[in-house]
């Protein structure tokens, strides 16, 4: 790219984590984990590993490692550092959201590269649970994953349509749902129209 034709569209946070990424788990390195957690495939281009150490119920520190774009480095490296010192049951709840802002934003192409971080947490959290035979009462329906490819689960899909996505491209770029295999897309559309209409229905009820 030119100097004279734009500058560089990524924040310069995202550029510091990209250029110096944080926590990164070395080869030689022996890091004794806590709770590991892997998401992606390295078909669709991103695939990640997050790895915790758990004190008295909070992450005292986490490694990762990820194959993709600079998107997706800046994205994991930012969510090692946000998660440190937080209680597991506030890790559980990060949204790509959170780490977009934490980022200062991503280009609208690349916002994908954020959704993967957050699921490798979670699933590092739930394997400290299984490790230790902690069993966690669910508040809520559990999770059916729908995307078995990348993991993406019907609540994602839901939390998509809340955060705006309508069509099957915009929840591609919010999840990264039916980007190896594409199988899903017929009944992960099933579940972003019953989502939507579910969302209109509660705005109706609050006006009432």
């Amino acid at each position: 790219m030119s100097e004279n034709t734009s500058s560089w569209v990524y924040s310069e946070r995202v550029k510091e984590h990209f250029m110096n990424p944080r926590n990164v788990l070395r080869d030689e390195e022996n890091f004794q984990d806590d709770g590991r957690g892997t998401v992606g495939s390295i078909q669709c281009g991103d695939e990640m590993l997050v790895l915790i150490q758990v004190r008295d119920g909070r992450i005292t520190d986490c490694r990762w490692r990820t194959y993709g774009c600079a998107s997706a480095i800046a994205s994991t490296s930012a969510l090692s550092e946000m998660v440190k010192g937080m209680s597991l049951d506030d890790a559980a709840r990060i949204t790509p959201k959170q780490i977009l802002n934490y980022l200062h934003g991503l280009p609208d192409s690349k916002v994908h590269c954020s959704v993967l971080g957050d699921k490798a947490l979670r699933a590092a959290i739930e394997d400290y649970y299984q490790r230790n035979g902690i069993v966690i009462e669910q508040q809520e329906r559990p999770a059916k994953i729908i995307c078995e490819c990348i993991g993406v689960t019907d609540q994602d899909i839901m939390s998509a349509a809340k955060d705006g996505a309508v069509t099957w491209n915009e929840l591609q770029q919010k999840t990264k749902i039916g980007t190896v295999c594409g199988k899903c897309k017929t009944h992960a559309m099933e579940i972003l129209d019953e989502s939507l209409f579910e969302i209109h229905h509660e705005t109706l009820k609050m006006h009432d």
